[in-house]
């Protein structure tokens, strides 16, 4: 499969898509976003790969939407700028809902949807040199589409903050507010992904699927009879299952499991 706007490397079970319009610093205009959501489909569903890393080349890993591509937009009949920001949410549906793991690498600027692609991924790993903001605001807009995986990560109260006022925040600031999980130096950035790649790679991705799906279905939902009996039976069907039988198998017999 062959991308304009990515570059996609495939090791191990690991897939890398890395955003390539590094003279724009991989800000997404209508291409990147068709392509973005193309190569997570495919390769998110294909039983080889395990993990998907997403990252930027460049100076930055992405200063979210291409002004152009945004001017153009705004020029749209109501029904062409409704379909084109569907496809903008798709993407970003796409990546947060992929059923498997997905690791953001992030460094430099990550401003706007750059925000939003860290938060839809499940772990965010950033260099401490990186950089943040939601910058909408400043430019007569609002951090509609990237609002639900932004405001799941760092909340209401933070979200109040730096939706209004699209100040840039450094990496220990994201890190302090739940937007990433893991700093580093930038130095130790690849390293870092990838240890984190390889132990996500070890877990059952039958179990990895149907986590996902249960942090989904649990989240911000009151502790009630009908959850209770959810889970219930969630873990009835989980560990009865043929990979559930392989990993206890494989724990008592002292060898690696066969996913």
């Amino acid at each position: 499969m062959t991308y304009q706007t990515l570059e996609v490397e495939t090791r191990d079970g690991i897939a890398t898509v890395w955003m390539n319009r590094a003279d724009a610093h991989n800000a997404f205009n209508e291409k990147l976003i068709e392509e973005l959501t193309r190569a997570f489909e495919s390769h998110g569903h294909d039983p080889a790969i395990r993990v998907m890393i997403l990252a930027g080349r460049g100076k930055s890993f992405s200063a979210g939407a291409d002004l152009e591509w945004m001017g153009r937009a705004a020029r749209y009949s109501d029904e062409e700028n409704r379909r084109d920001a569907r496809k903008l949410s798709k993407m970003f549906t796409t990546i947060h809902r992929l059923p498997k793991p997905t690791i953001a690498r992030v460094h430099g600027a990550a401003l706007g949807g750059g925000v939003g692609l860290t938060a839809a991924c499940d772990i965010a790993v950033a260099s401490k040199g990186a950089s943040f903001a939601t910058t909408e605001v400043k430019f007569g807009m609002i951090p509609s589409v990237i609002s639900p995986y932004v405001i799941a990560a760092v909340g209401q109260r933070q979200a109040h903050r730096y939706f209004l006022s699209a100040e840039r925040f450094d990496a220990a600031e994201a890190h302090r507010i739940g937007l990433v999980h893991l700093l580093c130096e930038p130095e130790e950035l690849d390293k870092r992904v990838a240890t984190v790649a390889e132990a996500l790679a070890a877990n059952s991705p039958m179990a990895q699927s149907a986590a996902k799906e249960l942090i989904f279905h649990v989240a911000d939902r009151p502790i009630e009879d009908v959850l209770i009996e959810d889970t219930a039976q969630r873990i009835a069907k989980s560990r009865a299952s043929a990979q559930a039988k392989e990993g206890i198998a494989a724990f008592l017999e002292k060898r690696k499991p066969r996913w």
